[in-house]
């Protein structure tokens, strides 16, 4: 079940479902919060990198990291991909999860936001974001813009181990943009 306006003000006044920075009332619609866009961009170094093999570990050095000052854009050229992260970081509780979608004024622009689109319950952190430009003109992007939108979705019970208790979970405690970790990708 998607929480509308109402539960999702309910859960954040409960200080059940958590951000910092706090929202402003503008990011809360009807079923989703919008959420901003983070200065800090990670792009693949192609120049010293050629391949990424998950099973052999990924290189230290395989992203170039690019943190935007004040006004100051980020350029995504036709076929980039970049790594990004929200400006809030989140505490989903546990009993709900939050799916995450890119916004759609962006797509009609080419600009696809992708999150692996599910956030566990018990996940604390900023949300990594993969922005691909399929358009075949460079776009700009601004941090502080909105960048994605979550539902919140209550499940039908409380996880018995929720991500920030399982030993597996790579990413609990996330601050900034997170680079993959493939090491959860085999047994």
């Amino acid at each position: 079940m998607i929480l509308s306006d109402r539960d999702i003000q309910t859960l954040i006044k409960k200080r059940e479902l958590i951000f910092k920075p706090s929202l402003s009332p503008k990011q809360i619609g009807p079923a989703s919060i919008d959420l901003k866009l983070g200065p800090e961009f990670k792009v693949f170094h192609t120049s010293r990198v050629s391949l990424l093999d998950p099973k052999q570990g990924l290189p230290k050095d395989f992203m170039d990291t690019h943190i935007l000052k004040g006004d100051e854009p980020f350029i995504l050229h036709p076929s980039d991909f970049v790594l990004a992260s929200t400006v809030e970081y989140i505490a989903v509780p546990n009993g709900y999860i939050v799916r995450a979608e890119g916004k759609s004024t962006l797509a009609r622009m080419g600009i696809l936001v992708h999150t692996a689109g599910f956030v566990d319950p018990g996940f604390e952190g900023n949300i990594t974001l993969e922005i691909s430009n399929q358009s075949d003109l460079a776009v700009a992007l601004y941090a502080g813009m909105y960048i994605c939108q979550i539902a919140v979705e209550k499940m039908s019970s409380p996880a018995d181990v929720p991500y920030n208790k399982r030993k597996t979970s790579l990413y609990a405690g996330s601050k900034g943009t997170i680079e993959a970790k493939p090491k959860n990708l085999f047994e």
